[in-house]
């Protein structure tokens, strides 16, 4: 089922705690076009398919990464597209847009998710898996 903008930005506000809208939603554009970057085929659009149309237009059009990052670069990345972001604040803004990300598309889709990142991303999701 696929979350209206709205809905998915309340989401998003209340994890991260933000004051406006408009800050859930740039954490939400700069976090997604990231990920996107991580993601291919089916997968990727099967979440796309799980998000609001404008959300899932930034997923399927991502930021360019040469390589898939560690967990730890992937914050750093974030920290570096929001303007006045730190490592920590960016990784209040990746948790709150991952968690509303893990809820919306479900375990299944998720698991698939976590097969195409490298190892430490189930955390970002709020999801910790088993060792």
């Amino acid at each position: 089922m696929t979350l209206r903008h709205e809905a998915f930005l309340d989401h998003v506000k209340e994890r991260g705690e933000y004051g406006t809208t408009e800050e859930a939603e740039r954490a939400a554009r700069v976090v997604l076009a990231l990920l996107g970057a991580h993601l291919v085929g089916e997968v990727r659009a099967q979440l796309a398919a799980r998000l609001p149309e404008g959300f899932a237009l930034i997923l399927l059009n991502p930021l360019q990464s040469a390589e898939p990052l560690p967990p730890e670069r992937f914050l750093r990345a974030t920290a570096a597209w929001i303007e006045g972001a730190t490592e920590q604040t960016a990784a209040w803004d990746v948790s709150a847009v991952l968690s509303t990300v893990a809820d919306a598309v479900g375990d299944d889709l998720l698991g698939r998710i976590l097969l195409q990142l490298p190892a430490g991303y189930d955390l970002l999701f709020g999801r910790p898996q088993p060792t």
